[in-house]
Parts: C-alpha cells; sequence; structure tokens
C-alpha cells in the first residue's frame, strides 16, 4: 500500500460518537470548530444539551455543559505546548460571546486524548502548577487542582468493553484474533457512516498486519460483496452512459465493460489511500467522474 498521510481526526471524530452513541441525544457535536474568524480551531467540542443528564459512558462521566477535546493520532505527542494552546482555546471559548458570563467557567471540561502517556508534560503541570494525575482506571485519568475539570485519555490503555472503537485507533493491531474480532464488529454495523470511517482509517494504518492475516482477504471478500455489487451497478450504469457517448460504433457492450473495469479501478485505487486527484490522474479521467463513482 502507498504511504499517504492518514486523516486520524475525521475518524476520530467518527469514533467518539460511535462510543457515545447511547447518549448523542444529550449531546451535541462539533468537529473543527472554529473559535473566531482568525485561524483557531478546536478539534472537537461537546455541548451538553440538558444539563441534569449524567453520561455514564467513563469517558464522559466529567462532562459538564461546555467540553473541548484534543486529539494526537498515534504518531503525534502530547506536550506541554498543547497543553497551554488548550487551555488557551478554552478561555477564548469562554470569553467570545455575545455577553458577559455567557458560557460559565465553572461548565467547562478539557479533554486531552493521546496514543502515548505524557509524562514530561503530566510532571510540568506537577511541578509548574501543582496539577496532579488521578488514574480512574483502564486509560482513564483525572487532572485534578486546576478550576476546570481536565481529563486525559490514553486510547491502547482504554477498556476494550467500554471504548472497543476508541481503543482500536492504533497501528499495530495483530493479525489472527485481534482483527477478526474487528471485521466482527465492523460487520454488525457496517451500513453506518461512522463504523465506516473508522473501519476506513484502522484498515489502512495496519495494511500490512491485514495482508499478514490471509484469513481476512476471504472475510473481506464476504463483507464487502454487497459493496462489489453495488460497484458493479454503478460500473454497468456509467458503462452504458460511455457507450451511449461513445457512439453505436463502439458498442454498448465495450461501454459497459469499460465503465466496470474503470469503476472497480477508482474504488481500488481509493481503498489503498489514493486521493480523488491521484485517483483521475493514474486513470486517465476527470476528477467530476471518480467523485460520481466515490459517491
Amino acid at each position: 500500500m502507498e504511504k499517504t498521510k492518514l486523516q486520524w481526526h475525521p475518524a476520530f471524530g467518527a469514533a467518539l460518537r460511535i462510543t457515545l452513541q447511547d447518549e448523542m441525544r444529550y449531546l451535541e457535536m462539533h468537529e473543527e470548530y472554529l473559535l473566531s474568524k482568525k485561524p483557531l480551531q478546536m478539534d472537537i467540542l461537546i455541548i451538553k444539551k440538558l444539563k441534569d443528564i449524567p453520561i455514564r459512558k467513563d469517558i464522559g462521566r466529567i462532562f459538564r455543559k461546555h467540553n473541548i477535546i484534543e486529539y494526537k493520532s498515534p504518531s503525534d505527542s502530547l506536550s506541554i505546548n498543547d497543553f497551554y494552546k488548550v487551555y488557551g482555546y478554552a478561555c477564548i471559548y469562554q470569553s467570545d460571546t455575545n455577553r458577559i458570563g455567557e458560557i460559565k467557567p465553572e461548565e467547562l471540561t478539557l479533554t486531552f486524548v493521546c496514543s502515548h502517556y505524557p509524562r514530561n508534560m503530566l510532571q510540568h503541570l506537577k511541578r509548574i502548577r501543582g496539577i496532579r494525575t488521578e488514574c480512574q482506571g483502564s486509560g482513564i485519568y483525572y487532572l485534578r487542582g486546576d478550576p476546570i475539570p481536565i481529563q486525559l485519555l490514553v486510547l491502547p490503555e482504554l477498556s476494550n468493553k467500554e471504548n472497543y472503537w476508541l481503543q482500536s485507533m492504533r497501528t499495530n493491531l495483530r493479525a489472527g484474533a485481534e482483527i477478526r474480532k474487528l471485521m466482527s464488529e465492523y460487520e454488525k454495523h457496517r451500513k453506518s457512516k461512522d463504523y465506516a470511517a473508522v473501519m476506513d482509517l484502522i484498515t489502512r494504518a495496519n495494511w500490512e498486519q491485514m495482508e499478514v492475516e490471509k484469513k481476512m482477504c476471504d472475510a473481506l471478500k464476504e463483507l464487502f460483496a454487497e459493496e462489489l455489487k453495488e460497484a458493479d451497478s454503478r460500473g454497468r450504469s456509467e458503462g452504458m452512459r460511455q457507450g451511449l457517448s461513445q457512439g453505436l460504433s463502439q458498442g454498448l457492450q465495450q461501454g459497459l465493460t469499460q465503465g466496470i473495469q474503470l469503476t472497480k479501478r477508482v474504488l481500488q485505487l481509493s481503498a489503498q489511500g489514493d486521493s480523488p486527484e491521484m485517483i483521475a490522474d493514474k486513470c486517465n479521467v476527470s476528477l467530476e467522474q471518480v467523485k460520481k463513482i466515490l459517491e
């Protein structure tokens, strides 16, 4: 699989919605939330719509009215600067309102999400700001000593039972039982766009392990059989359109064949991580054609 930059943040947002799905009716979630007209934006903002409804999911028990979330992909670390940047976001978010006190400071929380325990950052906070770390179990840490409630989530340490999809967002899944379980869990929700977004990211991030798991290849074919049928149907439609436009001299069958082959090629390149622009260039077709097939 070609090396491409993985887009972790959209998949993290999808995984977060999956994890909190039982209580999303009580929450309002904004991704890439713009703090102001200037280019400042938080990764995720979750607004609790009903103040008196507690969030039972372990990662959301700390939530109040306004909850700011900072996410770091597996290749990134959480630094001291990240802490102060996000803390600054909270201050800007609280103050950038039409009325004074419109957002109460006591209704704010901060959540830092990463894949590596940020030892240097936590030592700094303890030494400089008197903030101590309390483990709540299974990768959830509360940072005590600041007026704003703060928690740290270390994704690989999270409970597999409570936060399966968040915990699976890493690059070191093991071929065998772990990947087979992943496929089994995805199969239950394969019609969901959020599950599909997370699964797509995890698959790309663990491509070598997926290939090692030979049985997975058969499972993938079976799992995506319906998608392949739909792709074939789109290919036939595209082929018919191309055949008509090329004229009777080339024949309807040729157009059908070309459309099916083009669709399969586009879907294959997309599964390998190619962007629509790269696919259009490789297939020698317009970007609009590629986007239409991928819709």
